[in-house]
């Protein structure tokens, strides 16, 4: 769509799945559900591409793909946007 916008992969967080370099079609205000792979920008800067294993009003609970890095439960509040991968370079 019109809003879609890509990415690049910065860092191991996501391997084996993305790798560093990758490029990631991400589209914002897309529906979300569970399994969705997401990209997360936080109200601090932090922005993190996970899988999504739940939203409510009060929270996103984000699984990391890479066993070395852990999964995240962010308060919404401190969650600036969430928009869903697309497409990747792979």
């Amino acid at each position: 769509t019109e809003s879609s916008y890509a990415l690049q992969v910065q860092g191991d967080s996501m391997l084996p799945l993305y790798r560093n370099g990758d490029v990631l079609i991400v589209e914002p205000g897309a529906v979300t559900r569970k399994g969705d792979r997401v990209v997360v920008k936080t109200t601090s800067g932090e922005v993190m591409a996970k899988v999504l294993e739940r939203q409510t009003v009060r929270s996103i609970a984000l699984v990391s793909l890479n066993p070395d890095h852990p999964d995240r439960d962010i308060p919404m509040r401190d969650v600036e946007w969430v928009a869903r991968i697309v497409w990747a370079s792979q």
